[in-house]
């Protein structure tokens, strides 16, 4: 177990990461790129953390499968109510906060539903189409086939079995983790230092409970962890690059301010 400690405690340190490169400025429209060379690194982090795993796939899968872990009942408890979190619980919670906050006329509560769930619509696609190329085997197929990957085998009939790479559940969690960690870095800036901790320790936890549950190798989570954490980020730094865009206009509370040219339209985003 040393070293599935190890395997969430990089993941968490890797995605928590991204949250210190999260832009402060609470009051001006992002002109940051959507795309960075920060960025790239973080990718590049990822797919050297998902190669590192897979030859360490089978040996995590072995350990989880032991009759010691799997007959130990708060593990199990556990892992059903994070596997619960990251689909549906993490989509209810989206939704829910978007309509409440439309209700009550909160703000920033209905802006980080909004693009919460944006973010996880977008990680759920994304992975999706990935899981149908690549065809990977789960581990509950075989334990001792780690290796079994086939072209396009994903979009079969019957093919939940071969859809194992990359894990949705934790691409849900840290598509989040890494919107709220994201929202919240510009409302309140000296608020990081505890909500991504937070955030992304709840998402590698999602994460490991797949591995737990025999449904995904080690490589699966850390692929789906990027994934849920870029599609986060991005929906976040888009929406604040393009303030009065067509979702927000439609599905958030315009507010309309005289200037000396006019009037202006944009979003209101209230304290809360």
């Amino acid at each position: 177990m040393h070293k599935l400690l190890r395997l969430t405690t990089a993941i968490a340190i890797a995605t928590s990461s991204v949250a210190s490169a999260q832009p402060t400025d609470t009051t001006k429209i992002s002109h940051e790129p959507l795309f960075t060379s920060k960025d790239a690194w973080i990718a590049a982090g990822f797919v050297a953390g998902t190669i590192a795993m897979y030859p360490a796939d089978r040996y995590f899968a072995r350990k989880l499968q032991t009759p010691h872990n799997q007959e130990n009942r708060f593990l199990n408890d556990a892992a059903s109510g994070f596997r619960f979190m990251g689909t549906p619980g993490s989509m209810i919670i989206g939704v829910s906060m978007y309509g409440v906050g439309r209700i009550a006329k909160v703000d920033r509560m209905a802006d980080l539903g909004l693009h919460g769930t944006e973010a996880l619509f977008l990680a759920q696609n994304v992975v999706a189409l990935v899981k149908g190329i690549a065809g990977r085997a789960r581990p509950q197929a075989s334990i001792e086939d780690e290796r079994s990957f086939v072209f396009a085998r994903g979009f079969g009939k019957d093919s939940d079995l071969y859809r194992s790479f990359p894990s949705g559940h934790s691409a849900m969690g840290f598509a989040a983790a890494a919107a709220v960690t994201s929202e919240t870095s510009k409302w309140w800036p000296n608020s990081t230092w505890y909500i991504a901790p937070i955030m992304y320790g709840g998402a590698t936890l999602i994460a490991a409970s797949r591995m737990y549950n025999n449904k995904h190798w080690a490589s699966d989570v850390v692929m789906g962890a990027a994934i849920g954490t870029f599609a986060g980020t991005k929906v976040v730094r888009y929406h604040h690059s393009h303030p009065g865009n067509k979702i927000d206009k439609w599905l958030l509370r315009p507010t309309v301010q005289k200037t000396p040219d006019g009037v202006a339209v944009g979003m209101s985003i209230q304290n809360w």
